[in-house]
């Protein structure tokens, strides 16, 4: 999944805001980080404010989320 996508899909999940939404951003920052490292899931938290919204922190390895 390219980042530009995976900003796409976190942007409409935050317009929904539920469980289930944050449950998909994380699933989506699994695979980001699989596929392009813990620093560009970083910087999707940081981009989005995950941490306040989701409380998703930079630095959590998502990696093995959904596996």
């Amino acid at each position: 999944m390219t980042l530009m996508r995976a900003r796409e899909i976190i942007a409409e999940q935050l317009g929904f805001g539920s469980g289930y939404n944050r449950n998909a951003v994380r699933l989506l920052l699994g695979e980001i980080q699989r596929e392009h490292g813990r620093a560009a899931a970083d910087g999707l938290i940081l981009e989005f404010k995950l941490e306040s919204r989701f409380g998703l922190k930079p630095g959590t390895d998502f990696s093995r989320v959904g596996r």
